[in-house]
């Protein structure tokens, strides 16, 4: 018998692109949805694209799923995480903090069941989630969902009896606010990487649509300047919902005309879109 792995006979296929066009959902009663006849951009990796997707073509939406980044693991597989948060365990730190679900839910893979003895702030609720999941409380979740929020609700160090540390696990590239603002409070901060952002290889005919969508959505900063990496020199579509301040003065910044959520969350985002569609010019 012939192994799969055997030259003779053996077909290999190219990997598949990144990016799919989903049609609105079938319409199951006599008026269409708000967003019927709209075609939206969705920049979210693909892992992380459903329920907004899902939410659009729920209201009549043809969604065009554009995964700007692919999230990847830490370079040498997550040492330097698993470490960290094994001084955690430790009692080295007084707060872990984390900035978005792909972060969390690498800090609670390690975790793997171990009491952690200080405290732990979630950038907003999505964020916490996966370590609520995992069975840890999580002590800071600001009202609102954006590194500034964040720090204006952190604490001060006072504790005697703790070190006065901070672990922030994030993304390889991220703003500097919320280290800078952390140590200008007092706190000693270890930032250590949790995840990478990388370019996906994206299909050609998913690209088309997108330039020729009537909104695109943004969720970062980096979505933003990663979307105009595959559209240079274009701003295509004029129009973007943006799901905070930080994406939104990003998307101004490159030409767009922006609605901003609120909240700050994948329903806040949601309803602007909403709101948006209220107002096109057909």
């Amino acid at each position: 018998m012939r192994r799969t792995g055997d030259g003779a006979g053996h077909r290999s296929f190219p990997p598949r692109r990144a990016g799919r066009i989903l049609p609105a959902r079938p319409v199951t009663t006599d008026r269409p949805g708000p967003l019927a006849g709209c075609n939206v951009v969705v920049t979210r990796a693909t892992d992380q694209a459903g329920s907004l997707a899902d939410a659009l073509r729920e209201r009549g939406a043809e969604v065009v799923e554009l995964p700007v980044v692919v999230i990847a693991e830490p370079t040498a597989g997550g040492a330097a995480l698993t470490e960290a948060v094994d001084r955690a365990v430790a009692g080295r730190y007084d707060w872990i903090v984390v900035t978005s679900p792909n972060g969390a839910h690498r800090v609670a893979e390690r975790f793997a069941g171990r009491t952690f003895p200080g405290r732990i702030a979630a950038v907003g609720p999505k964020t916490a989630a996966p370590l609520v999941a995992a069975g840890y409380a999580v002590d800071l979740v600001p009202s609102s969902a954006v590194a500034e929020g964040l720090l204006a609700e952190f604490p001060v160090p006072g504790d005697p009896t703790g070190c006065g540390r901070v672990l922030l696990a994030r993304a390889e590239t991220a703003r500097a606010v919320l280290p800078d603002g952390l140590r200008a409070a007092g706190w000693e901060v270890e930032v250590v990487v949790a995840y990478r952002n990388v370019a996906p290889d994206v299909d050609p005919g998913v690209l088309a649509a997108a330039a020729r969508a009537d909104l695109v959505t943004f969720t970062s900063e980096s979505t933003v300047r990663r979307y105009h990496d595959l559209f240079p020199g274009t701003v295509l579509p004029v129009e973007a919902a943006c799901i905070g301040p930080i994406s939104a003065a990003a998307a101004r910044h490159a030409g767009h005309e922006v609605v901003q959520a609120d909240p700050h969350s994948v329903d806040g985002l949601v309803a602007a879109v909403e709101e948006w569609a209220k107002t096109r010019v057909y």
